[in-house]
């Protein structure tokens, strides 16, 4: 077996221990985010910084894979805002969709941008996934199926 192959293959069978959170494959799902840390209702798990970006810009990450992991805001109308969604730098980014999330996003405005939380709607365990609402998923191509 060569070294990155072993590399990798520890990767995938031992959770990282030092953050609240790791990233495991899902069967099904792809790449999912889960506690290391019990959260408890209100907790916020991760607090992340943003790029928001405007209709024309959204055309082309589109077409591209970036359009899997960006975000939409459905708050932006009200404060009369051109931007139409957020690539967010963080675990945020690949917390799979859930018809039934123990968490959500939650958005705050600062000098220094957009900033994307996502916070325990639920009490979570140790070693559980988490999952949020996508607000978007009728944009998804039929191709896409989503798991619970």
């Amino acid at each position: 077996m060569l070294e990155t192959e072993k590399v990798q293959l520890i990767l995938d069978q031992v959770p990282d221990r030092g953050h609240t959170v790791y990233v495991k494959t899902v069967p099904g799902k792809g790449r999912g985010v889960f506690a290391n840390v019990p959260f408890k209702l209100g907790d916020v798990i991760e607090c992340a910084p943003t790029w928001g970006f405007d209709h024309a810009q959204a055309k082309l990450l589109d077409r591209t894979g970036l359009f899997e992991y960006y975000f939409v805001r459905h708050d932006r109308h009200l404060k009369k805002d051109s931007l139409t969604g957020y690539v967010v730098f963080g675990f945020i980014s690949i917390v799979n969709h859930s018809s039934n999330p123990n968490a959500q996003i939650v958005w705050a405005d600062a000098a220094s941008g957009a900033w994307a939380s996502i916070v325990a709607i639920k009490d979570i365990k140790v070693d559980e996934e988490i999952t949020h609402r996508y607000t978007n998923i009728s944009a998804y191509p039929h191709t896409i199926n989503f798991t619970d």
